[in-house]
């Protein structure tokens, strides 16, 4: 997967995260998740292209530590809304999967990053 491949489903991803978030209950719990989960979300896509963009190999491994960060928090406030029965684990389950694919993804990157920088 090149440079433009993962661009476009890091922002497919917050796309898609961005319209399960708006599907939650509207409650308190509902929207704090919302809210976390679009922030968390759109910040991997936002932050994978600075990346792309960064002007050293220390300004890199930095934003692409950010991106780990937010895919895996995704992860975890797709698994809240499971853990809570906030919506059917069938429509939650592959966005999860997806976060858990784009945090191993980024997670192998920096480790490549860091050894290529050493």
């Amino acid at each position: 997967m090149d440079e433009m491949d993962l661009k476009q489903r890091t922002k497919e991803f917050a796309h898609r995260c961005v319209k399960l978030a708006l599907e939650l209950p509207n409650g308190q719990l509902g929207k704090h998740i919302s809210g976390q989960l679009i922030r968390c979300s759109t910040s991997v896509a936002a932050n994978y292209r600075a990346s792309c963009i960064a002007q050293s190999k220390a300004s890199f491994i930095s934003k692409l530590s950010i991106v780990l960060e937010e895919s895996d928090e995704s992860s975890f406030w797709l698994e809240f809304i499971i853990d809570e029965q906030l919506m059917k684990t069938n429509l939650v389950a592959p966005l999860l999967n997806e976060a858990n694919e784009l945090t191993a993804i980024f997670y192998a990157s920096r480790k490549t990053a860091r050894r290529k920088r050493n």
